[in-house]
């Protein structure tokens, strides 16, 4: 149960939980992929089983797909939903601006598409996600399997993402190269030059896309940071009893 649970995955728990709020009944709602999203999709699926609480859920890869028809989640396809009323997803950094990197799961095409197609995106985040400047992480882009090693040899300081001893391969088919950039210090201008490489097909950077970040505590403290509204807000959550769904994590 998450009593038991690291910190990390304890402060993932309550940014997930807490940001279930932003969901109401009847709403089309964008799942993240990850860790932190999965948290997020297992959540609902309780709302769904034992609130009643009815959504349609628009899954960022096909890992989110599955987890959310186990937890009885109704999914359609972005084509079938068309818009979405919000989208709820994990970061693999985030600054105060609430620019973005993501894609670390390897689902950053889907993961962008869907996040802009919503009237609202909102990131949910332990606090050891946030930054002062972006490129730590390391920045995912995602190239066409046709030349890549010439896309590749195109972008400086490059490492390719290997799983066994070929390229990580995303849902659509396409290979991820890892950025290892250290310092973004223009995210903006960054994503309009990589996105003009033939061969790029996306990138992990998110700008001017999240609306809000749910943060979430290793003690069950939440903070929810409103980069419209300009607002903060800060709750607790108390950690579930060994009753409940999650007990078997």
């Amino acid at each position: 149960m998450p009593a038991e649970l690291s910190p990390i995955d304890k402060a993932k728990f309550v940014a997930a939980k807490r940001a279930t709020d932003f969901v109401e009944d009847g709403m089309r709602v964008g799942l993240g992929t990850g860790s932190t999203a999965a948290w997020l999709v297992r959540c609902l699926g309780e709302l769904v089983r034992d609130d009643g609480l009815r959504i349609i859920g628009v899954p960022t890869s096909s890992r989110t797909a599955d987890l959310a028809r186990e937890v009885g989640i109704k999914v359609v396809s972005l084509d079938e939903a068309k818009w979405l009323d919000v989208t709820i997803d994990g970061a693999d950094e985030y600054d105060a601006n609430l620019n973005l990197i993501k894609g670390g799961g390897g689902a950053l095409l889907q993961e962008k598409i869907v996040a802009t197609a919503s009237d609202q995106m909102v990131v949910i985040a332990d606090i050891s996600k946030q930054v002062e400047t972006l490129g730590a992480f390391p920045l995912p882009v995602e190239v066409v399997p046709f030349g890549w090693q010439t896309t590749k040899a195109l972008v400086e300081e490059t490492l390719v993402r290997l799983n066994g001893d070929t390229p990580y391969v995303t849902d659509e088919g396409n290979y991820i190269v890892d950025l290892h950039l250290k310092r973004i210090g223009n995210p903006r201008q960054l994503s309009l030059v990589l996105n003009q490489i033939p061969g790029v097909v996306e990138n992990g950077l998110f700008i001017d896309i999240c609306d809000a970040v749910v943060i979430g505590y290793g003690d069950g403290k939440v903070e929810v940071r409103d980069i419209n509204a300009g607002t903060v807000e800060e709750d607790h959550l108390d950690f579930v009893d060994e009753k409940n769904m999650f007990s078997d994590l």
